[in-house]
Parts: C-alpha cells; sequence; structure tokens
C-alpha cells in the first residue's frame, strides 16, 4: 500500500471548510439563541407577534442570517467535494447534493418569515383580516420554517454520514473521530426519519439529543481541519 499525496487544492478546502464548519455554527447560535428564541413565545401568536414588529430590524437580521448560513453550507459542501472526491467521487456527489438541499431549505426558512413579516406588516389589503387572524397566520408561517429545517435535518445527517465515512476510509483525520462522526451522524439519521414519521418520538427522545452529538462532531472537526489540516492518505494509488 502506497501514500497518496495530497495535493494544494485539497489543503486549502481543508481550511476553507474548517472555517465555513466554525462560521455556520456561529450564526446558528446567533440567530437561534441571540435573536429566534427571544421573540418566539411558545403557544402565544398575539405575544410573538408583538414581539416582532417591535424588533423588526432584529428580526430581519435573523433571516439575513438564515440565508447566510445557507450559503454557507454551499461552501461546505464545495470545500468538502474538492477534498473527499479523490476518495469516492460517486459518494462525495452524493453527500454534496444532500447539502445542497439542506441549504434550499434555508432558503425556504427565510422565505417563511419573511411571509410572516408581511402578514404583520400594512399593507392596503390586510385590513380584510382581523388582526388575531393575521397573528395565527404568522405563527403559521413561521411554523413552517421548523418544518423546512426537519425536512432538511435527513439530508443534513445523510451528507454528514457519508462523509465521515469517507473521512474514516481517507485516514485524513483520525480514525477515532472519523467513526465517531459516523455513529453520531447516523443517530440522527435514525431519529430524523423517526420524528419525521412519528411526531410523538419526541416524547422518547429530546429533539435536542437528535442533532447534538453530530454537531459536537462537526464543530471538533472544523477546529481539526483549520488548524491542524489534512493527514496523509492510507489509501492505495491505482
Amino acid at each position: 500500500m502506497t501514500i497518496s499525496i495530497i495535493d494544494e487544492s485539497q489543503r486549502k478546502a481543508a481550511k476553507v471548510a474548517g472555517f465555513a464548519f466554525l462560521f455556520a455554527m456561529a450564526i446558528v447560535v446567533i440567530a437561534n439563541y441571540g435573536i429566534s428564541f427571544r421573540l418566539s413565545v411558545p403557544g402565544n401568536a398575539a405575544e410573538t407577534a408583538r414581539n416582532i414588529m417591535a424588533h423588526e430590524t432584529l428580526f430581519r437580521i435573523n433571516i439575513a442570517c438564515n440565508l447566510l448560513y445557507g450559503a454557507t453550507i454551499g461552501v461546505i459542501l464545495s470545500a468538502l467535494y474538492v477534498i473527499l472526491n479523490p476518495v469516492d467521487r460517486n459518494l462525495a456527489l452524493v453527500a454534496a447534493f444532500c447539502r445542497l438541499v439542506v441549504a434550499l431549505m434555508w432558503g425556504v426558512t427565510a422565505l417563511n418569515m419573511l411571509g410572516a413579516l408581511r402578514l404583520l406588516g400594512d399593507a392596503a389589503y390586510l385590513p380584510v383580516f382581523e388582526a388575531d387572524q393575521l397573528q395565527t397566520l404568522a405563527r403559521l408561517q413561521l411554523s413552517s420554517s421548523y418544518d423546512a429545517y426537519y425536512i432538511g435535518l435527513p439530508f443534513w445527517t445523510l451528507a454528514s454520514t457519508v462523509c465521515s465515512y469517507l473521512w474514516y476510509k481517507s485516514k485524513y483525520i483520525p480514525t477515532t473521530l472519523a467513526a465517531f462522526g459516523v455513529i453520531s451522524s447516523a443517530w440522527c439519521v435514525f431519529c430524523a426519519f423517526a420524528f419525521l414519521i412519528s411526531p410523538n418520538f419526541q416524547n422518547t427522545v429530546h429533539p435536542m439529543w437528535f442533532d447534538t452529538p453530530m454537531v459536537i462532531f462537526e464543530m471538533v472537526l472544523g477546529f481539526w481541519l483549520l488548524f491542524k489540516g489534512l493527514r496523509p492518505s492510507g489509501i492505495a494509488e491505482p
């Protein structure tokens, strides 16, 4: 078995992917914990609507964060394809396609949030509805954003599972880290489909535990790629 050479494009892509993983997580923290969870009041459409209109600029920043996150996913899928394409081109394409679907779902999320904002605005055609009706419709729009996330989640987890397998096969990163990626991602694949089939699954496994192990893996992977880079592969050259 010979050791394949990692070219410069792969090394640069590793740095880009590492930064993008960490940047994407920072965006999620800002958008969800810094903005969305502060404005949304569970079970209270009226209070949620008042919070949104009182902090409209903040809400629009949240929309921009969702679009930026989707664009960052595009950067990640491109960088990982460059890195993992030599390992298995077909699987690298599958992972890239799955991440593209995830990026599109974040675009849908931003669109739903803009729809909610329009319903709470002052357009001339809105007075035909009562205020409480508009607030309920706006809340439904926001709920559709969560639906878009859970539609994208299986694709995100499948992409992570495939890439983790390629990481393990290539030996570009420590095999222990890659193995943890395979296990944590496959667990999230199971949870994502189980939740879509039976929403009551969340009563057995809290949604926070669906993707938390995989998020930890991607965070560690991001730091590794950014600061350590790629190790020589153990795959035999043709």
